[in-house]
């Protein structure tokens, strides 16, 4: 019998593929969605203190490999949030995690202290979205990075990892993995779209979205191999101490037994679920189970992060 079941921040999953937050999750009917389809886990919406209505549309193109936005992180305030993880957690006997992505720090701290009696099992903080219009990459500095988890740190009483960006330089990854080891944070997912891409058509001359100038988050099959190589890095930095979830192009089993055998606890899918619809989840775990039981492995931990060297 093979066993996909896994751990993130000490809760149980019965399976490691679940929704990544952002795509389709919004409301409580796309949340219920998500929680009647074989996703492990109800990941919510990045929620901001008041409800916001994002960027000006067109904000999503699909494309043949993935898919581009500048979505500015639309949703519906965070006390709807709060409110939904409480008919969730009583109707669908399943994990459910929130997002938080507050605007400032002392939004942040509200909206962590304000989970903290709702039934969520864990949170991502998600603390620099690049499609937010006028707000950076907070990955991307080191001092504010810090600022936020020593804050959020204090106000969390639930278990909580951060949503990181993508790092393309050695030093980065040892600069952002001394912080994170700093405070309690259970895991981090790797990673967040690469942020302000550009797509154009050719027929029309014009960028396929409107905000930014057509600027936008990269997904999808585009940055499957960033995401491997981020997975792996923090894997080997946090030494089996800090749980990695890999995001980040994941379309089939063979995908996500990568990002395990690099290293990844769970693997979260988003583009691909918007694109294939709530099936993904269940073709992902059945193709990884058949995976396994041709290499006879019985369990993700006979090799997960056991990614072999050539000679």
């Amino acid at each position: 019998m093979v066993d996909i079941s896994t751990t993130i921040a000490s809760v149980k999953l019965d399976s490691c593929v679940f929704n990544a937050s952002g795509p389709a999750d919004v409301t409580l009917a796309e949340l219920e969605k998500i929680a009647r389809s074989k996703s492990s886990a109800i990941t919510m919406k990045s929620c901001t203190l008041e409800a916001r209505e994002g960027n000006p549309e067109p904000r999503y193109a699909d494309l043949i490999d993935g898919s581009i936005n500048s979505m500015g992180l639309p949703n519906l305030g965070y006390k709807a949030y709060v409110e939904f993880s409480q008919l969730l957690n009583k109707k669908y006997k399943k994990p459910v995690v929130a997002s938080i992505s507050g605007m400032t720090l002392e939004d942040n701290i509200r909206i962590f202290e304000a989970f903290n009696d709702s039934p969520v099992d864990f949170i991502e903080f998600n603390p620099g979205s690049p499609n937010t219009i006028g707000k950076p990459i907070v990955g991307y500095d080191m001092q504010l990075m810090d600022k936020l988890l020593k804050a959020v740190s204090k106000a969390c009483k639930k278990p909580f990892g951060v949503k990181l960006p993508p790092y393309f330089d050695v030093v980065h990854f040892e600069e952002v993995a001394k912080v994170i080891k700093k405070y309690p944070v259970k895991f981090v997912t790797c990673i967040n779209s690469i942020g302000n891409g550009l797509v154009i058509d050719p027929k029309t001359e014009k960028p396929l979205i409107k905000p930014k100038g057509g600027m936008g988050g990269i997904g999808g099959k585009y940055i499957k191999y960033t995401a491997l190589a981020n997975v792996r890095r923090f894997y080997e930095l946090f030494n089996g101490k800090i749980d990695v979830i890999g995001v980040g192009g994941i379309y089939s089993g063979v995908d996500a037994f990568e990002f395990i055998l690099a290293g990844a606890s769970a693997v979260q899918i988003g583009t691909a679920y918007l694109q294939k619809g709530p099936t993904i989840f269940a073709k992902v775990q059945n193709e990884l189970k058949n995976i396994m039981k041709k290499k006879n492995y019985k369990k993700l931990s006979d090799f997960r992060g056991k990614l072999k060297t050539l000679d």
